[in-house]
């Protein structure tokens, strides 16, 4: 079975959604069934040791089905898009060489953007400027960011529609952040593009069905020994690099640890710190991605098995 667009290059699925959306449980299942394999998008499950509060595939999922890119860095060791494309092209041509299917999946906005888009090898992004842009384009229209980009870097805004707002700002905010053009970065070695095309599934449940996936998956985190990780953690000399990390669950029980919280406050704000997290993931997927939604896992998943059957 292969994946294929029009134009010779391979067309490889992206399975994304909020967190707790259900999109890692639809790809472990097509893993059932077809000679699937999982790359991960996720920025939390790429660290080393943080297993149980970024829901890793267990042992035991591990063993029906191929994942890559997870357990690749140390906990507070910076990883930037600019890697992360080039971990994940490496991937994809690994799992192709095999003759199997990559499917990439997770939630975390800045890997995706990357793979699909390329991006600019910047040391520190600064998402105001990206805020602002949208916010000029909500209350201007597009015709005006397009006219300024025409005259900033007009062989980009030559290759894209005014309608294109992803690309359009996006090439806006590379000029805001380097002062050169997109067209100029990417004829450079600082600019990076994955060597495939990408085709995006994602999964947006009824928030309120959402929230409550959320909170049950926190609890079913403790009750598998989120709090006992992160006290082993401290133990093998981890707690300083464990706060760099910033991943929600583990800083609200660091907090308790450290006699800040109680232990109901950090399970609480646990809760409400993810569903904030979801409530972003579910804003940007909805104005930054171009592809087909789905507001359940049983439709995502009978689609895509359609797709492979007929290509089988």
């Amino acid at each position: 079975m292969t994946v294929s667009s029009d134009e010779n290059k391979l067309n490889i699925p992206i399975i994304c959604g909020p967190t707790a959306s259900g999109k890692s449980a639809v790809a472990f299942k097509l893993a059932q069934t077809f000679p699937v394999e999982i790359v991960s998008a996720d920025s939390r499950q790429i660290i080393k040791h943080l297993n149980i509060g970024t829901a890793k595939p267990t042992d035991e999922e591990k063993k029906q089905a191929n994942f890559h890119l997870i357990d690749i860095i140390k906990p507070g060791e910076r990883y930037t898009a600019f890697r992360f494309i080039d971990n994940a092209n490496q991937a994809i041509e690994d799992i192709l060489k095999r003759n199997k299917v990559p499917i990439v999946v997770g939630g975390t906005g800045l890997y995706l953007r990357a793979l699909t888009e390329g991006v600019v090898e910047i040391e520190q992004e600064d998402y105001t400027i990206r805020e602002k842009l949208e916010n000029e384009l909500e209350e201007k229209g597009s015709e005006i960011l397009f006219e300024r980009l025409k005259k900033i870097d007009p062989l980009e805004a030559a290759k894209i529609h005014p309608n294109n707002h992803v690309r359009l700002i996006r090439a806006l905010e590379i000029y805001y952040l380097t002062g050169k053009s997109k067209s100029e970065i990417t004829s450079s070695n600082s600019y990076m593009k994955s060597d495939y095309d990408f085709e995006y599934f994602c999964l947006l449940p009824n928030r309120e069905e959402l929230y409550h996936k959320i909170n049950s998956r926190v609890e079913q985190m403790l009750e598998c020994g989120l709090l006992t990780e992160i006290k082993q953690l401290f133990t093998d000399g981890y707690e300083e690099k464990l706060k760099k990390a910033n991943v929600i669950g583990y800083n609200e029980l660091i907090e308790h640890l450290n006699g800040n919280l109680s232990y109901d406050e950090a399970v609480n704000l646990i809760k409400q710190n993810t569903r904030r997290y979801a409530k972003r993931q579910y804003t940007w997927f909805r104005r930054q991605i171009d592809g087909t939604f789905y507001d359940n896992s049983d439709d995502l998943h009978q689609n895509l098995s359609k797709r492979f059957y007929e290509k089988t």
